[in-house]
């Protein structure tokens, strides 16, 4: 863009040269007073730095039309300035008959129509190269964002294979093992979940490798290349915010729901987050956190944020129970869909898991989703 417009106003100033040359001859013609003069010596002054620097910013990407094109353009500028400056000095023997002749000869008219023809096509390249390196920026987002969720499934399946795998060690040794046995149990899940977590992090650095290197030799796609990597460095911290020991307090309610939101929160994505501070034990944060996942990627997917609505999340405390609000502020639909997909039956096991319930109401203005359950001591 800088490019296309650097060379668009080289282009401006030298028509406005060769405009104002044409201006003061012919100003000078009709009184005979050198005042009039001032514009034609300024742009005569003008138009070869300007095509010098015309040039200088064309040459760099050229196609050999552009070439051609500043050929032309040169030689039609020479040609005209020339022409003026051979009626300025008729005027000046007071030759008036000769400069009269010159000025209505079809010469210079033609020389004009073919300088601002060369203008116009010069624009148009200028234009079309733009709007090809749009496009070609438009791919490359979208080359990135598949490559980008495929990697994100990839880790998403590794950290459930994982969680799994721990799991079952964690029982198998809880069951066979006496006291001793059971706290070396603990350190090896410990060791693992570690080991989990770093190659978790790993994914995460191959990732933002990964999106760096694709944008390394596009510098059109730079700003891009950095909203790709702020939203995935805002997924590591999503992650990062529910490790912890279990049986204990280890994450903020509100520093759950500002992560979950924070690969997708924008000025065109708005959320307003409003509770007490609240701290969730370890086994609260999982199911939790799947259930504002879900909300979030349908919010993006379906609801307010991809209808240009709002959110908001409110949440507070009710004696021994937490209540958490999900508000989508948007035209929508009050009826349940018909068909209960996945995030149905994940949100009925996390309402289990969290030994509470989670009710959704799809009203006019939005979907309404209330959760409430226990916290833990």
């Amino acid at each position: 863009m800088r490019d296309t417009a650097s060379v668009l106003t080289e282009l401006n100033i030298l028509n406005r040269a060769v405009l104002n040359a044409e201006t003061g001859q012919r100003g000078y013609m009709i009184t005979l007073d050198e005042r009039y003069l001032q514009p034609y010596y300024s742009g005569r002054e003008r138009y070869r730095p300007s095509l010098e620097r015309l040039r200088a910013r064309i040459s760099t990407d050229a196609t050999p039309r552009q070439m051609a094109l500043m050929d032309e353009i040169e030689s039609l500028s020479e040609t005209r300035f020339a022409e003026l400056e051979d009626v300025v000095q008729l005027l000046k023997q007071r030759d008036l008959m000769e400069a009269r002749r010159r000025v209505l000869s079809d010469e210079g008219q033609e020389a004009m129509s073919r300088l601002r023809s060369s203008f116009r096509e010069i624009e148009d390249i200028e234009n079309y190269l733009l709007a090809e390196a749009i496009t070609e920026t438009a791919r490359f987002e979208g080359r990135v964002l598949q490559m980008l969720a495929a990697l994100l499934v990839v880790m998403v399946v590794a950290i459930a294979f994982g969680y799994m795998l721990i799991t079952r060690n964690i029982r198998a040794e809880t069951e066979a093992a006496q006291a001793a046995a059971l706290g070396q149990a603990r350190d090896r899940a410990d060791l693992l979940a570690k080991e989990l977590n770093h190659r978790v992090k790993n994914l995460f650095a191959v990732i933002l490798a990964i999106v760096q290197m694709s944008g390394r030799d596009r510098p059109e796609a730079k700003e891009v290349v950095e909203r790709i990597g702020e939203r995935v460095r805002a997924l590591l911290k999503a992650h990062e915010v529910t490790q912890g020991t279990l049986e204990r307090p280890v994450a903020s309610l509100e520093a759950l729901i500002e992560t979950t939101l924070a690969p997708y929160r924008s000025t065109r994505h708005p959320a307003r987050l409003e509770g007490p501070e609240i701290t969730l034990a370890a086994q609260q944060v999982t199911p939790l956190g799947l259930v504002l996942h879900e909300l979030t990627t349908n919010a993006v997917k379906y609801g307010c944020w991809s209808r240009g609505g709002h959110l908001e999340v409110l949440w507070s405390g009710q004696g021994q129970d937490l209540v958490l609000e999900w508000r989508e502020y948007c035209a929508g639909e009050d009826e349940e869909p018909a068909r209960q997909g996945f995030g149905s039956m994940l949100m009925t096991s996390a309402a289990r898991q969290l030994r509470g319930t989670i009710d959704r109401q799809f009203t006019k203005e939005g979907v309404r989703v209330t959760i409430i359950f226990p916290l833990a001591d």
